[in-house]
């Protein structure tokens, strides 16, 4: 079944040098993924735009339906940036614990909607191919993933990052 990763409702973009990636925490309620350009403090992950490109951003949960062959809506990231030949998929957390449970969930869900991405017409456009796992509260993890990061890339062909700093 086709997924629609351009649903207008779900875009919007930042040119911006810095912007930051927002996932409302409860007791807020549960919405999209969304831009901030101003909020720092609210900012899971930093975007660092230099070149200040048009930069798009797709929220894909709680916006985008992606369903399974038996209807049911299965796991997605939190959102997608493209711009020009690049996408970046991203995986939002905000939890502040040594144990690697969040890095496990937050690939699964790269992992899942990369796999319905890739099935589109859309995915061939971009060269650079890359996803991440931006935590807020465990910006730079101490322990070595390479050896997940390396895996995720030959079973993908994205470039996994874990880290809440998305250098564009």
């Amino acid at each position: 079944m086709a997924v629609d990763f351009k649903k207008p409702a779900c875009v919007s973009s930042s040119n911006k040098k810095k912007f930051g990636l927002c996932d409302d925490q409860p007791p807020l309620p549960k919405g999209p993924a969304y831009i901030d350009e101003t909020n720092g403090e609210n900012w899971i992950s930093v975007v660092v735009n230099q070149p200040q490109n048009d930069v798009l951003f797709t929220a894909i949960d709680n916006c985008i339906e992606i369903f399974r062959p038996d209807r049911t809506m299965d796991k997605r990231c939190d959102g997608m940036l493209s711009f020009n030949d690049t996408v970046v998929f991203v995986e939002l957390k905000q939890m502040n614990t040594m144990d690697v449970g969040w890095i496990k969930d937050g690939e699964k869900q790269l992992r899942t909607t990369i796999k319905y991405f890739e099935d589109e017409p859309l995915s061939k456009g971009f060269r650079v191919k890359k996803a991440y796992i931006a935590n807020s509260e465990r910006p730079k993890f101490r322990d070595s993933q390479q050896e997940r990061m390396e895996k995720f890339e030959d079973e993908t062909g994205y470039v996994l990052r874990i880290e809440n700093r998305i250098i564009l």
